[in-house]
């Protein structure tokens, strides 16, 4: 039989933190996840932290254990994720910030000649603005990201004279 893994005994800071971010709506939830083993441990001695990891929504039997044993050894900082290996992002979060204020703000009032932002033009504004040249995809990217949708052209707008000859007659002056 494995041997059970037991909390450490928390300090008044720390009990009130773990209690904190196990009832957090706003912190990220995985981070959420592991305080709430964390608390359910402290809350029942009896209970193991296999039983607690699976109330705290973990599938596998071995994540509770784990995360405790990682508070036991680190704190708090034991809860957090890790670096992950990979690639370092391309740009920094000044980058993107900077570039979501951009697209924020109205054309005209940076003084373009135009009302609305197309990808061309928020690409070209950010580079003559930051000295940044931002990929298409890395822009579509992060507005997406943002939750920013694209207004498509209507495609009667341009070519007038193949859809309609009369229409500068009906649009009058």
């Amino acid at each position: 039989m494995p041997k059970r893994i037991r909390l450490r005994a928390l300090t008044t800071d720390e009990k009130a933190e773990i209690q904190r971010l196990a009832a957090s709506r706003k912190e990220p939830i995985r981070l959420v996840q592991r305080a709430r083993i964390i608390a359910a441990m402290a809350e029942d001695p009896e209970l193991t932290a296999t039983e607690a990891g699976l109330r705290a929504g973990f599938r596998s039997n071995a994540m509770g254990s784990v995360w405790v044993q990682r508070f036991n050894e680190e704190g708090l900082t034991g809860l957090e994720d890790r670096p992950r290996p990979g690639r370092k992002p391309t740009h920094s979060q000044e980058v993107r910030s900077a570039l979501i204020s951009l697209a924020l703000q109205k054309p005209r009032s940076l003084g373009y000649p135009f009302e609305l932002w197309t990808l061309e033009r928020l690409q070209r504004a950010f580079k003559e603005r930051q000295g940044v040249h931002l990929s298409d995809s890395t822009i579509w990217t992060w507005m997406d990201e943002e939750g920013f949708n694209w207004k498509r052209q209507q495609s009667w707008f341009h070519e007038v004279d193949k859809h309609d000859p009369e229409f500068v007659e009906k649009r009058g002056a």
